[in-house]
């Protein structure tokens, strides 16, 4: 059998080349918009990716299902509750699809959506898709109401915990996703070892389902276009961004390290650093889907990563990239140099701990200040480390705010010091 894990870090998202070397065939499973990795690998493993098989329709990341099939004329298979757009070839429970001499059956598992689907792989192996997680389970409210998602979603992981427990689980999320909020950052697991640890599969139905209902991870507002764009006509490979002379009139978004941007950045640009963790979702929480960007960038090889990711949510309307070099600067502050007097505001989600008793508001939520700042006063914004402090005092400048931010630490730092 081959079988490989491809896990982009940024996303938290895994997918799976598998199939027989011998027949020289190979399915991908829940790829995503980026085909090449998987082109590689099987180009390297010496068989030829046949058909996609996709768990369900992608609410966090675009899919490259539609990819495949424009440039190389594969088929996908997805389960029919899906209603997809494109052309499909329909999945359904206890159906046995077989890769050369491999078989792959179905196990229709509904919950985060309806159409969900898992994958037992020779009875040996399970892609659960976005079902059964290393150490949790999918949210069930990206589809239809939440408690029907985790009433469905809590029979679905039994039925996977029937599974004998030698039986390897592969999950479709990693920690670093939104679709779960205690992920482990564990790639794979086992059956036997879910039933002991995880909760999810401990839980009786009506303990499970009032968890799962008041859930507080937000959804990122590409979520519904996402979806869109998954179910709808295939979308196909997007141009190269070109280097530009000037950012012109669009929005910057400055993927430079934070250091780098706090030295030097373009008036009014956004700081999402490329490598401080969550680098699409926290864009697609700032930045409107339709908004023209312009991206501040070191080289090339940054431009085309961060290219990558933005379209990987569905964010489309990048002009290029430049790597002019800002005037602007940010002041930052080390922990040790916060005064109890400064106005501090902790960007943090609410779910994080420790909590402070200063003022508290997501980065997220930050594109509009909120009323209780005051604008005669600097601010001084806080996160667990810095990048996310940083996008924030972005936000703030952007509206004429004195915003500085903490970088080198954070709240738990501070927290310390007390």
């Amino acid at each position: 059998m081959l079988f490989r894990q491809f896990v982009d870090d940024d996303l938290g998202c895994g997918s799976y080349l598998v199939g027989d070397v011998d027949a020289g065939d190979a399915v991908v499973v829940d790829p995503g918009f980026a085909i090449e990795p998987y082109l590689d690998g099987a180009r390297r493993e010496g068989v030829r990716i046949t058909r996609v098989l996709e768990t369900h329709t992608h609410a966090d990341h675009l899919s490259g299902h539609g990819r495949f099939a424009l440039e190389h004329g594969l088929p996908t298979s997805i389960h029919p509750l899906a209603r997809p757009e494109y052309s499909f070839d329909p999945l359904g429970d206890g159906q046995v699809l077989r890769v050369g001499s491999i078989e792959v059956r179905v196990v229709h598992t509904p919950g985060h959506r309806p159409e969900h689907c898992a994958f037992v792989v020779d009875e040996e192996l399970v892609l659960t898709g976005d079902s059964l997680f290393v150490g949790d389970a999918a949210r069930p409210d990206l589809a239809i109401d939440a408690r029907d998602g985790a009433a469905d979603l809590h029979r679905s992981l039994r039925r996977l915990a029937e599974l004998p427990e030698a039986v390897v689980v592969y999950p479709g999320h990693v920690s670093g996703s939104l679709c779960g909020t205690n992920m482990s950052d564990d790639h794979s697991s086992s059956i036997g070892r879910e039933r002991k640890t995880n909760h999810a599969l401990r839980a009786k139905l009506a303990d499970f389902v009032e968890e799962s209902a008041s859930l507080a991870t937000p959804k990122p507002p590409t979520t519904e276009r996402v979806v869109a764009l998954n179910r709808g006509p295939w979308v196909g490979a997007l141009p190269p961004l070109r280097e530009l002379d000037s950012a012109g009139d669009a929005l910057v978004l400055d993927v430079r390290p934070v250091d780098v941007f706090a030295a030097g950045h373009l008036p009014g640009a956004i700081s999402v650093a490329l490598d401080g963790g969550s680098f699409a979702t926290r864009a697609a929480f700032v930045v409107d889907v339709a908004e023209p960007l312009v991206l501040h960038v070191r080289s090339q090889a940054e431009a085309d990563e961060a290219a990558r990711l933005l379209h990987a949510v569905g964010l489309f309307e990048q002009l290029g990239f430049v790597r002019t070099e800002g005037r602007e600067r940010l002041q930052t502050l080390g922990v040790q140099q916060i005064d109890g007097r400064m106005q501090v505001l902790d960007v943090r989600e609410e779910t994080e701990e420790p909590r402070t008793d200063w003022l508290a508001v997501p980065y997220r939520l930050l594109r509009i200040a909120p009323p209780d700042l005051d604008p005669s006063r600097p601010v001084l914004t806080i996160c667990a480390s810095g990048a996310r402090a940083t996008l924030a005092a972005s936000l703030l400048v952007r509206q004429g705010f004195d915003a500085r931010a903490v970088v080198g630490g954070g709240v738990a730092d501070l927290e310390r010091r007390r």
